[in-house]
C-alpha cells in the first residue's frame, strides 16, 4: 500500500509551475516513477501531494539541431531517447550509458531529467552527460535558469533545485567533430544492477589545442564528478601508456570512493583505474 497523498495532473508547464509554488515543500514530480513509487512504498517519503508531470506536452520535447544540439524534456522515457536516431547518430555515448539503467520495463518508465533530478551519486546516465558538457533548464514563478551539471549535484540525492522548481530539460551541445566516446559500468552482476564504479570517457584528436580528453564518474563520490585536471594530462602528444601514468593519480584525487554492500573501497579505487585505462584504450585505438 502507498501512503495517502493528493494526486494532481496538469496540462501545462504553467500549470505546474503554480502547483509547485502552491505545494512544493510538500510535494513531489511524477515523471516515471521508478524511484519515487519505490521510495513511498518504503515509506521513505510521505509527500502530501503528488504532481504528475506526464501529461505536460512541453515536457514530451525531444529536438536535435547543430547549433542548439540535443533537447530531453523531463517527461521523455529512456527507451524513446535511446531510440531517436539523434542520438545513435551524434551521442552513441549517451545512449550507450542509458541503456544500461534498469530493463527495458523500467527504461519504458524511467526519464533522462528523473535520473538526473534523483541526486543519486550512482546515477549511469551522469558521466555521459558531463563529459558532453550538459545543462539542466530549470523553471519556477521567478522565471527560467539554466545550471551546467556540473553544479548540479551538491551532495548524496541533493541538487540545486528549491522546492518550488523544476527541471523542465537536460540540453547536451553538439559534440566535437569525429570524438569518439564511451561508457564502461562496473557491477555485481551481468543483468539488471546499480553501479559500483562507471566511467564516461571522451577523446577527440586533432584540435587547436591537441588531444582532448574528458573523464567523468559514478558511484565513486557523494555526487558524480569529472576529472578536470586528470584531462589535462592528455593535451600532451605522448604515448598513451605514459599519459595515463600520469593522470592516475589525478584521476584518484577528483574521487573519494565509500564502502557499501556493492563494493569496499580499495576495490572501488581499483576499479576506477582498470576501467579508465580500459576505457581510453579503446577509444584511442579507435579515433
Amino acid at each position: 500500500m502507498l501512503p495517502k497523498f493528493d494526486y494532481f495532473g496538469p496540462q501545462t508547464l504553467q500549470e505546474t509551475i503554480e502547483l509547485l509554488d502552491k505545494h512544493g515543500r510538500d510535494a513531489k514530480l511524477l515523471a516515471g516513477g521508478t524511484d519515487l513509487i519505490v521510495s513511498l512504498r518504503a515509506r521513505e517519503q510521505h509527500p502530501k501531494s503528488i504532481i504528475d508531470i506526464k501529461g505536460v506536452k512541453e515536457l514530451h520535447e525531444l529536438s536535435f539541431d547543430e547549433k542548439r544540439g540535443l533537447t530531453v524534456g523531463a517527461a521523455v522515457n529512456l527507451n524513446r531517447l535511446i531510440h531517436y536516431d539523434a542520438v545513435s547518430k551524434n551521442y552513441p555515448l549517451l545512449g550507450e550509458a542509458v541503456s544500461t539503467i534498469g530493463d527495458y520495463e523500467i527504461r519504458n518508465r524511467a526519464t533522462l531529467v528523473g535520473n538526473i533530478c534523483n541526486g543519486s551519486p550512482a546515477a549511469d546516465s551522469a558521466p555521459a552527460l558531463l563529459v558532453l558538457d550538459a545543462n539542466v533548464s530549470i523553471a519556477s514563478r521567478k522565471g527560467k535558469r539554466t545550471v551546467p551539471l556540473r553544479e548540479f549535484h551538491t551532495g548524496v540525492k541533493k541538487t540545486v533545485l528549491a522546492s518550488n522548481e523544476l527541471a523542465t530539460s537536460i540540453n547536451v551541445p553538439t559534440p566535437p567533430e569525429g570524438y569518439k566516446g564511451g561508457y564502461l559500468k562496473g557491477r555485481r552482476t551481468v543483468g539488471e544492477d546499480l553501479t559500483v564504479v562507471g566511467v564516461g570517457g571522451l577523446v577527440a584528436h586533432g584540435g587547436k589545442s591537441g588531444n582532448s580528453v574528458r573523464l567523468a564518474y559514478a558511484s565513486v563520490a557523494p555526487t558524480p564528478v569529472r576529472a578536470f585536471e586528470a584531462e589535462k594530462i592528455f593535451e600532451s602528444n605522448k604515448p598513451l601508456n605514459d599519459l595515463l601514468d600520469q593522470a592516475m593519480p589525478l584521476v584518484r584525487k577528483a574521487v573519494s570512493p565509500i564502502s557499501d554492500v556493492r563494493g569496499g573501497k580499495d576495490y572501488r579505487a581499483n576499479l576506477v583505474e582498470v576501467l579508465t585505462r580500459r576505457l581510453l584504450r579503446q577509444l584511442w585505438g579507435t579515433s
